[in-house]
């Protein structure tokens, strides 16, 4: 095995590695880079397949917009989806790129879509799939989320119905005093470039 060379200079003191060292760390450097090559192109290329309805989310991915009525009036918004995480999980941003942007997070869980809503309420709940058909996902609240219902005003429920490929109707059910108390139902229509 070589050694690296020691040399000194006046208040300077350096370690200059033997041509051979430099030719082994190249080596070595190269190998790692072949070995992890075909991993990463493996993991690039291999695409999550969750639930059918976790699935058809997928499709939703790229912009949409419409209007919606928080309780002030029509005010326009737009709404992003993108696959995260290696395609195992849906990100959805509405009010995209305001004080009131709200982040939805889509996923499977044991097998069946669920999605954690990141709201301006300042909480988190949580839904799972209650029902789905050939055109409908319904999201009913997830009681291990955290929030109590019957304090904490909140999403509670969510519908989306695929109109057509290029519309969506998205409807929130507000919870308040464990109440049902408004209902928010937007129309959404695909961006096409």
């Amino acid at each position: 095995m070589n050694t690296a060379k020691i040399t000194s200079e006046p208040n300077k003191m350096r370690v200059q590695p033997s041509r051979s060292s430099l030719k082994e760390i190249v080596l070595l450097v190269s190998l790692l880079a072949l070995a992890a090559g075909p991993l990463l192109a493996a993991e690039s290329d291999k695409t999550h397949k969750g639930s059918p309805e976790f699935e058809r989310m997928k499709s939703l991915a790229g912009t949409w917009k419409g209007k919606a009525d928080m309780g002030q009036g029509p005010v326009e918004m737009t709404v992003a989806y993108r696959l995260v995480s290696g395609g195992s999980a849906i990100e959805e941003r509405i009010f995209e790129g305001s004080p009131k942007e709200m982040v939805t997070m889509y996923y499977d869980k044991k097998g069946k879509l669920a999605l954690t809503h990141y709201c301006m309420l300042a909480n988190q709940p949580g839904m799972l799939l209650e029902s789905s058909d050939a055109k409908t996902l319904r999201f009913d609240f997830d009681p291990t989320c955290g929030l109590d219902p019957a304090s904490e005003m909140h999403m509670h429920s969510l519908t989306i119905t695929f109109e057509n490929p290029d519309t969506i109707v998205q409807d929130w059910r507000l919870y308040e005093d464990g109440k049902n108390k408004d209902s928010h139902p937007f129309t959404l229509k695909r961006v096409k470039a």
